[in-house]
């Protein structure tokens, strides 16, 4: 799989599992460690974990790619999953504050989400016709 599409899918994976303030980072012209740069925030131990297995899980049975590497604990608030040419770091929001991958990789082009179509909200009716102007 192609990087790109591999970081994009990851960011979806993450997104799946309600992480927050997702960042794709363009690292192929700042370093020759990785491609590109998934960074996620989880509120909590469960949620950093649900978000890291989400990943793993899904790649795992979707494509058959597993993490060549993991580091770091939910515990610590830090889990780096590594795709080789797609790095993914899931912090806890305090712990990406603290080390700010964001301005330490500011040189990096953000990769823009792809634009998906916004879900119908279940609970709210279908609105119908024309919009009718309020007489004030």
């Amino acid at each position: 799989m192609d990087s790109k599409k591999l970081a994009h899918l990851c960011r979806e994976l993450a997104d799946n599992k309600k992480a927050e303030d997702i960042l794709v980072l363009d690292m192929r012209k700042l370093s020759s460690v990785t491609d590109y740069f998934v960074i996620a925030s989880g509120s909590s131990e469960p949620h950093l974990r649900a978000i890291a297995e989400e990943i793993i899980d899904r790649l795992k049975e979707d494509t058959g790619l597993s993490p060549r590497a993991r580091d770091g604990t939910v515990q610590a608030g830090w889990v780096v999953l590594d795709f080789f040419d797609v790095i993914v770091h899931v912090m806890r929001t305090e712990v990406r504050t603290r080390y700010d991958l964001e301005s330490l990789w500011g040189d990096a082009p953000r990769v823009n989400a792809k634009v998906r179509a916004p879900k119908p909200d279940a609970g709210s009716p279908k609105r119908r016709g024309r919009r009718v102007k309020s007489r004030s």
